[in-house]
């Protein structure tokens, strides 16, 4: 270990400032952050980077160095220790009774010495500032300090940072890393050249930040505006993040496990993340792996340029550390720097463990490395914010833990500030007992009715109890009431100890976990404290502060509403009228009541406005959509008038549209006529989208509008003829009233004549005051009182004749109806009918001429006959076609109907033309080819037909081959057919003929019967009836049914359960009954209506729709399907009504293969009826193969229905069907239960007994009472008992002196530790702690933990006593034979290990002569779950307890991995692994028996809960445990016990809860159950988080379809941000679904969608699964990767990947020979790059190539270097290429 020394505070001024009192350990009077301040730029973050410059630290020179070794026990530190200790002491004898004179220094109350037990004081007197106390403030938090800080806040263009001691920080955009200051430069420019605002989305802090996020800052500067004219001084700390600054001080060698840094993501990798730190002199850089990552952290804050405290885990040899921030690794204090070799080491935020020197009455001191001085203030102790003892707590010269949160440059030497703060020595953000923010339990501003005084500190303040658990409270002396506090006492005086008082809460600072509180009255009378209390809409009372004045005049107001708080009055909001002079109404002073507008929070700013109109409105204020509903009366002000209307502004953001039509009854031309800006309007709600943000209201006034005319408006419909009295007219409209109701209408100049030029003479020829008859209503909308009309006479003509269309529910195919052209387009004309109803006219349904012409001919507003083609009702949509395009077609049709077609080359004579061709007709065809469901036949050269394979056979009889029923046809054999019809393939039916093309093909019949017959019969669904038989023939096979065809209309299906009455064939389906093959089928069911035919391929009567619970009978062997599988039975449906179970007991013939796993849901299996209860409904099934399949198949264990089955003395096995506090209750089969009391458990004594059984457990016994009148069989599980070869358990008659025993430990005390002889009658003895090893042992019980194996010998017998005292010492076994040397040098306390790796120690264990290193001696955790295993080592015996038999027993996994997680333990594991074969080890367990044999009952798990109940792996377990027992409900209980118990904080367990519920309900449950469930957990956690493993689970379910939509709604909803789900949706279909080209489809999709940044990595992941997924496109992988080479070819990880994907078994040399030449070539090559490159193509050629190759590559490699020295000598550079040098 080198010299202990620590860099010059950077920046800090070389002059030391004065040193201040011992008690200036206080917290600051407020926060210190100017939210006003301007932004610093990124230069300014630039300059502040110190020099590097490093000074040794003030030693002695006659303190040695820390020694290379020696035979000292002590170590370096100690010794350093020491010295230091008793130069202390000299320097307190030598100043002990003298009184320095520093009046300024001392404290204001003297403590008493605190006396050693020696009588000697230990108190010293310091007078170096390095020991001192001090608190962390204003003033000592000088430029080139570093702190800890928690994100507080996050604005757009700066982070807050919580700072110790109720300070707070500023760090710009710019100060964050060099990185994302160009990518801030970059998009800048890009906005300047592309205006382009989607950019900005890139750099938004909030995805880059969270709120809580602990960081290392740097302080930057630090500015004190403080005036004597200012009441307060406002203070601004601007802080750094930059690691090149935030890691200051450290260097390369300093970077060591367990340290923190400050790390910049410079690349994004598929693995990790690429770090880099920053250092002043090395180039150390840092990869994160994903799988270190902690669970909040988001994709989206894994961009380039962020910067993340990480912990360092370890550091390679290639100047690589590797990085973590899961918070059980870096929030966990013993993770210290414990390899440190310079004080360096521990900057802020690192753990660190210290010495404690001294404890005060301001805090506590200590030391780190007997140097570092370090201490921690009134606050960060706990002294005042927990009102702790620290002198019970802390004890001097005693090591403790705690986190490091700041430096002090300033101080002479160097001196750190720890806290010992929960919360801040986890990294956690502080929460209250019911894990909620303190902020959301006590809101900033809110008044707290009782403060208890719980401490009280004379010259700062007060420490109060707020009410909420775990949170206090402070109230600065200042703060402490109005006016000037003289002084606080503990014991007297208004704010004693124990006192209560009103205060309201001022502040909250995350890292101190404490509220700022005050008692002062005019804050408790304070309307407001913040911007964020004000309510919007609220009647306040200020005074005016100030006139704002600019070259217009007087453009507003300033407010004072509170102190600080300013609120703003616009110009336009000073009255209801504009003022001329406002500055003679308003002065400075005046008292004034407004109304709150709005507030925006990121601005600071308050708007108020003074309308009378407004601030004496009663009307409530509307703030949000949430608020409006239709037809309320709210008031607004206009602040914008348009042409069409104008823009009303409510409170808060809300503004609404006011048409011109809705102004006023009136009709208003130009709107600026009749309002303008700053009129306050009452408007109606007309209507509102909440979703797209728009509000339409109304001046007019509803109550204007009388019921008579709501009652007309309603009466009126649309098509109507009415009559109106025109009342305006304009050059557009003519406004007129209708005549009898007096309604307001409209009507259009467009709809003054059909034709739209003649619309000018028609307004001509309309007046005011003219009545208007024939009137069509064209449209109303009695929302808004609009009606419109119409004039053309064709549509009066039209409504007189019913053919004008008015809904769609009207409409039907074929009619002719009126309209007009409403738009033309290139491809269609859009027709409009009344009530807004539009249809769609194509191009191609107008006639040719027409298509041809201008808009076909058409203009707007041109009356148009069309009729209706067809109709979507669901989107309502219309399709028309023009009259004289219907005209025309007819007529075609007509003159192509009457030429027919000419056959060519007919196989039948007798047909001429088509004509000939009709339904019916017997003809002759040729067979073309034959297919497994048809015959493809032709009647000529240009007529094509199919027989069906339904229509070829009349009888079963005349199949020869049934599963190939064609397969006697043979091409060009002419056939005799009838014609059926044409056949359709898209509904697998066959049409009339008279829908014959000239492509068409024929549906005929070649069946014998069809052929002879005059009218022959076709199968439809309407002739079949159930019971009928028929033939049938496969069409397509499914996993769980056939599809079977019976005629071309006619196709059915069979489930599994009717397929065969042979069970064996069901498994193969496909194979059993492939495509075309012929079945005899039984008609079920039919439903004409719907197509649907259900069918059977049974025999008669075996079918399982006759089969209910009154047919089924015992012994009866029939098929059934799976529908429910767990772990202690099979639910199978044996018909529609009858299911039910088949336990455990009834799956074979030998219970040991007996396991309900091996089966697969729908599979279908043979089950007999072993007992059916019908009045009941119960049945109990078997699928014993001795009673489904043969009955002489042997038999283990046989079936046992009845209770005469059994006799006393038979042996027996079953199943454990309960675990009571009597005894076992064993299932022998059926509703044969066997009890076994507890004293016929076992021979050998059980402590615990209930740990070693289990529900469903197999058990042997033997029957030992049988009493069958109460149905009562006993049994006993006793190995005496049950075994003919028994040996009897060993006694003390059985055992000698010097003889080896293995034993377990029953109970240790200090004196030494009582074991138990293994395999005995409790046989037990003694070993004294001097028998333990060979160097004394003090404390037995630091060796030994309850329940150790153990290996002895005996070294003391007495029989008569019953005494035997043991050996351990390894002495003892050193002259045992070669057998058992090994072992026995593994003696003494070690425990018994596997066999195997003894017998491979042996050739090695020879030199073990080191001595025995004893672990976990300290800490129970340590001991490995593999530890647990070597009681196994005779577990071939039978007398060994059932447990023990079982291996690897699962409940106990979550335990283990609970163990796993103290990193102590691993280094432990690892230690021990690492010198197993070279130095014998003593392993000791120090589990209890629960943790040792895990949890069996729900008492065990509970009582587990009870301590670790944030332990998701626990609850899961739990979960698990009840579905054992088949207690859904109950599992669903513990699952919802588990998320509602489990800590906010532990994030990933109460994520893994949430998981393990959705498992469930997706296994278990219904689709109702997993929505409920997954939107739940979408609530809580990270949605996309949720989504992805809820697609994991539809995944491993084989849930394909559900899989495939959860991921389509994934890439919906998180593609924009996130690559991640882009590929696993890839990877899925590609590996999986076998879907490759639907998975190639999303990469277009995806890049479209994700920023510009995220595209490149999930490009490469697309090209890379195009070489290694199962349906791999090698060349479609080499085209992506040179595409992305074109763009980015100095990217030589891309080349890396390329090669990797080419270099493969069996692959072209050629191509990677050209690969490697290729990347040779590019321009800018760095040396670097290059000799890693030409090292791989060498390493390649050594492997793959031949000497002339190996060579080439040698030459290639030198002309590159020569190259590139020509290129540089040529420029004329001198530059020192490190590359090259390496």
């Amino acid at each position: 270990m080198s010299t202990l020394k620590r860099k010059d505070a950077p920046g800090a001024s070389s002059t030391s400032k004065a040193p201040k009192a011992q008690g200036d350990s206080r917290p600051s009077k407020r926060s210190k952050s100017d939210k006003t301040s301007s932004k610093s730029d990124a230069k300014r973050s630039a300059d502040s980077k110190p020099a590097s410059n490093s000074t040794v630290s003030r030693l002695k020179e006659e303190e040695p160095l820390f020694p290379r070794g020696g035979g000292s026990v002590l170590t370096p530190l100690e010794h350093k220790q020491i010295s230091i200790q008793a130069k202390q002491d000299v320097l307190f004898e030598q100043e002990s009774g003298q009184n320095v004179k520093k009046p300024d220094r001392t404290s204001k109350k003297q403590r008493k010495p605190k006396s050693s037990k020696d009588g000697k004081s230990t108190k010293t007197h310091r007078d170096d500032e390095g020991a001192k106390i001090q608190s962390l403030n204003f003033k000592r938090l000088v430029k080139g300090s570093l702190v800890l800080g928690q994100v507080s806040e996050i604005n757009p263009l700066e982070l807050v940072l919580a700072l110790p001691n109720n300070l707070s920080g500023h760090v710009p955009i710019t100060a964050i890393s060099d990185a994302l200051n160009e990518r801030i430069a970059a998009e800048a420019a890009d906005e300047d050249e592309e205006d382009d605002d989607d950019t900005k989305d890139d750099l938004d802090l909030k995805n880059l930040f969270k709120i809580g996020q602990y960081l290392r800052a740097y302080v930057s500067s630090t500015i004190d505006e403080s005036t004597a004219a200012a009441a307060k001084p406002k203070r601004h700390i601007e802080l750094s993040l930059r690691p090149d600054l935030a890691n200051i001080g450290l260097s390369s060698q300093d970077v060591v496990a367990n340290c923190t840094v400050m790390a910049t993501i410079t690349s994004v990798e598929d693995h990790g993340l690429v770090m880099e730190f920053g250092l002043s002199d090395s180039d150390l850089r840092g990869f994160l792996p994903r799988k270190e990552l902690a669970e909040d952290i988001t994709d989206s804050q894994l961009q380039t340029g962020n910067v993340i405290l990480c912990l360092v885990t370890g550091k390679s040899a290639n100047k690589v550390a590797q990085l973590t921030t899961l918070p059980k690794k870096i929030g966990k204090v013993q993770n210290f720097a414990s390899e440190a070799t310079t004080i360096n080491t521990f900057l802020p935020g690192s753990a660190v463990e210290f010495m404690v020197s001294e404890v005060t009455n301001r805090g506590i001191i200590g030391k780190v490395m007997g140097l570092l001085d370090v201490t921690a203030d009134l606050v960060h102790s706990g002294l005042g914010s927990k009102a702790l003892d620290l002198e019970s707590k802390y004890k001097v010269a005693k090591k403790y833990k705690a986190r490091v949160i700041c430096n002090f440059p300033a101080a002479k030497d160097p001196k750190l500030g720890i806290s010992l703060l929960d919360h801040v020595v986890s990294l956690q953000s502080k929460q209250t007992s019911s894990s909620k923010l303190p902020t959301e339990t006590l809101p900033i501003s809110s008044v707290v009715e009782q403060c208890t005084v719980t401490t009280v500190d004379q010259e700062f303040g007060l420490f109060v109890d707020v009410g909420i658990e775990g949170v206090t409270g402070f109230v600065h002396i200042s703060r402490v009431k109005d006016g000037k506090v003289d002084m606080l006492s503990e014991s007297s005086g208004p704010f004693k100890t124990g006192s209560v008082h009103r205060g309201r809460v001022v502040g909250y600072n995350a890292i101190d976990g404490m509220f700022h509180l005050s008692f002062e009255k005019h804050i408790l009378e304070q309307p407001f404290l913040r911007i964020e209390d004000i309510p919007v809409g609220q009647v306040v009372n200020g005074e005016v502060e100030k006139l704002m004045v600019n070259q217009e005049g007087v453009s507003g107001l300033l407010v004072k509403l509170a102190e600080s708080i300013v609120g703003f009055v616009p110009e336009m909001h000073l009255a209801d009228v504009r003022l001329q002079h406002p500055e003679k109404k308003f002065r400075e002073g005046l008292k004034v009541k407004a109304r709150v507008l709005s507030t925006d929070l990121l601005k600071r700013q308050v708007k108020l406005t003074l309308k009378r109109t407004l601030v004496n409105s009663e009307a409530v204020p509307l703030k949000s959509f949430e608020e409006v509903t239709v037809g309320m009366q709210i008031p607004g002000t206009i602040i914008k008038v348009l042409p069409n209307g104008a823009i009303v502004q409510f409170y808060g953001t809300l503004r609404g549209f006011l048409p011109v039509s809705e102004m006023s009854e009136a009709y208003i031309k130009d709107p600026k006529e009749h309002f303008r800006v700053g009129q306050v309007v009452s408007v109606h709600v007309l209507n509102f989208d909440a979703e797209a943000q728009k509000l339409f209201v109304s001046c007019k006034d509803p109550s204007a509008f009388g019921l008579d005319k709501q009652n007309a408006l309603k009466a009126l419909k649309l098509g109507d003829i009415v009559s109106a009295k025109v009342t305006q007219k304009t050059e557009d409209d003519v406004f007129v009233e209708l005549v009898g109701s007096s309604l307001k209408a409209m009507l259009s100049v467009w709809h003054l004549s059909d034709r739209p030029n003649k619309r000018q003479s028609a307004l001509k020829q309309i007046h005011v005051g003219q009545t208007l008859n024939d009137l069509v209503v064209l449209d109303k909308n009695e929302g808004r009182r609009f009606i419109a009309l119409s004039r053309k006479p064709s549509f009066i003509k039209a409504s007189q004749e019913g053919k004008l269309l008015t809904s769609i529910e009207e409409a039907k195919v074929g009619e002719l109806r009126q309209g007009f052209v409403r738009n033309i387009t290139l491809t269609a004309v859009f027709i409009q009918f009344c009530g807004q109803l539009t249809a769609l006219l194509p191009k191609s349904k107008l006639p040719q001429d027409d298509q041809k012409k201008t808009d076909f001919g058409l203009e707007k507003y041109h009356p148009v006959l069309v009729k209706i083609d067809s109709i979507d009702r669901d989107h309502g949509r219309i399709v028309v076609a023009s009259s004289a395009y219907e005209e025309d077609k007819s007529s075609k049709k007509n003159s192509s109907t009457a030429t027919a077609q000419k056959i060519e080359n007919p196989v039948d004579e007798t047909i001429a033309s088509t004509d000939d061709i009709v339904v019916g007709k017997i003809t002759k065809a040729k067979i073309v080819s034959v297919k497994s469901t048809q015959l493809n036949v032709k009647l000529s050269d240009n007529v094509q037909g199919r027989v069906d394979v339904s229509q070829v056979f009349d009888t079963w009889d005349k199949i020869s081959n049934p599963k190939s029923p064609l397969s006697s046809f043979r091409p060009n054999t002419t056939i005799n057919v009838r014609v059926l019809g044409v056949h359709d393939a898209r509904n697998h039916r066959f049409l009339p003929i008279t829908h014959k093309s000239f492509h068409s093909v024929l549906e005929l019949s070649a069946k014998p019967s069809d052929v002879k017959a005059e009218t022959p019969q076709v199968l439809s669904y309407d002739k079949l009836e159930p019971g009928s038989t028929h033939l049938g023939f496969v069409n397509n096979v499914e996993n769980n049914s056939l599809w079977v065809t019976l005629s071309p209309n006619v196709r059915g299906r069979i489930s599994s359960l009717e397929i065969s009455d042979d069970v064996s064939q069901l498994d193969n389906l496909a194979s059993s009954f492939p495509i075309g093959s012929a079945l005899r089928v039984r008609v079920l069911t039919v439903n004409a209506a719907e197509g649907r035919l259900d069918l059977s391929a049974r025999s008669s009567g075996s079918t399982s729709m006759n089969l209910t619970w009154e047919t089924i009978k015992q012994n009866m062997v029939l098929p059934s399907r799976i529908t429910k599988i767990n772990e202690r039975q099979i639910v199978v449906q044996l018909s529609d009504v009858v299911s039910g179970p088949i336990h455990l007991i009834d799956l074979g013939d030998d219970y040991d293969e007996a396991n309900t796993m091996s089966h697969n849901k729908n599979d279908v299996v043979r089950v007999s009826v072993v007992e059916v209860d019908k009045r009941n409904k119960r049945i109990r099934l078997s699928a014993r193969p001795s009673r489904v399949l043969n009955s002489s198949l042997p038999v283990k264990d046989r079936e046992i229905s009845k209770i005469s089955q059994l006799n006393v003395g038979d042996v027996i096995r079953g199943f454990v069907k309960n675990v009571s506090d009597k005894g076992l209750f064993v299932n022998l089969g059926g509703n044969i239960t066997a009890m076994v009391k507890i004293s016929d458990l076992s021979d050998r004594f059980l402590k615990e007994w209930k740990d070693e059984y289990q529900v469903d457990q197999l058990v042997k016994g033997r029957i030992i009472s049988v009493d069958s009148a109460v149905g009562h069989v006993q049994m006993s599980l006793k190995a005496s008992v049950v075994d003919k070869n028994y040996v009897p358990l060993i006694n003390y008659q059985d055992l000698r002196e010097g003889q080896v025993i293995t034993g377990k430990v029953r109970k240790v005390e200090e004196f030494g530790a009582f074991i138990v002889v293994e395999g005995s009658a409790n046989v037990s003895g003694l070993c004294h702690r001097s028998e333990m090893a060979e160097k004394p042992v003090e404390d037995a019980r630091k060796l030994f933990n309850e329940g150790d194996m153990v290996k002895a010998i005996i070294l003391k017998l007495n029989t008569q006593k019953k005494r035997i005292n043991f050996g351990l010492k390894p002495s003892y076994f050193e002259d045992m034979d070669v057998d058992d040397s090994d072992e026995d040098e593994e003696a003494g306390a070690t425990l018994l290990g596997d066999g195997t790796e003894e017998n491979e120690d042996d050739d090695e264990m020879e030199d073990a002569g080191a001595p025995i290193t004893i672990r976990g001696t300290d800490n129970a955790s340590e001991v490995d779950s593999e530890d647990e295993d070597t009681e196994m080592k005779d577990g071939e015996n039978d007398d060994i307890a059932p447990l023990d038999a079982g291996g690897f027993d699962w409940t106990t996994n979550a335990l283990d991995k609970a163990d796993e997680m103290d990193d102590d333990a691993e280094d432990a594991s690892a230690t021990q692994k690492k010198k197993k074969r070279r130095k014998p080890q003593i392993e000791v367990d120090k589990s209890g028996d629960l943790d040792a044999f895990g949890p069996r009952t729900a008492v065990d798990y509970e009582q587990l809960l009870n301590r670790q109940p944030n332990s998701s792996a626990l609850w899961i377990e739990y979960m698990a445990h009840q579905m054992q027992v088949s207690e859904l409900t109950k599992a669903r209980e513990v699952a919802e016990r588990a998320i509602t118990t489990i800590s906010s904080t532990e994030e990933t367990e109460k994520l893994n809860a949430w998981i393990a519920y959705l498992n469930l309900e997706v296994r278990f449950g219904n689709n109702d159950s997993v929505d409920e469930v997954f939107k739940r957990a979408c609530q809580v956690n990270d949605q996309q988080e949720v989504y992805q493993r809820l697609a994991s689970i539809y995944v491993q379910e084989d849930k394909a379809s559900k899989a495939d939509d959860l991921f389509q709604t994934l890439v919906k909803k998180f593609g924009a941000t996130s690559p991640e789900v882009w590929y696993n949706y890839a990877h899925w279909l590609h590996a999986v679904q076998n879907q490759p080209e639907k998975a190639r489809a999303l990469l277009p999709r995806a890049t479209q969608a994700l920023p510009n940044h995220a595209r490149f990595p999930l490009m490469t992941k697309f090209a890379a699964l195009e070489f290694n997924s199962p349906h791999r496109n090698p060349e479609l992988g080499r085209t992506m990767f040179e595409g992305l080479l074109a763009t980015f070819p100095k990217r030589f990880d891309l080349w890396n990947q390329l090669l990797d994907h080419e270099d493969v078994p069996g692959a072209d040399k050629t191509t990677i020979r050209d690969v490697f030449e290729r990347a040779t070539k590019v321009k800018g090559l760095k040396a670097r790059a290059a000799k890693k490159w030409f090292k791989r193509w060498a390493d390649w050629e050594e492997k793959n190539g031949d000497h002339k190759s190996r060579d080439k590559v040698s030459a290639r490699a030198a002309e590159w270097v020569k190259n590139r020295a020509e290129a540089k000598s040529s420029k004329g550079e001198e530059e020192d290429d490190e590359d090259d040098e390496e």
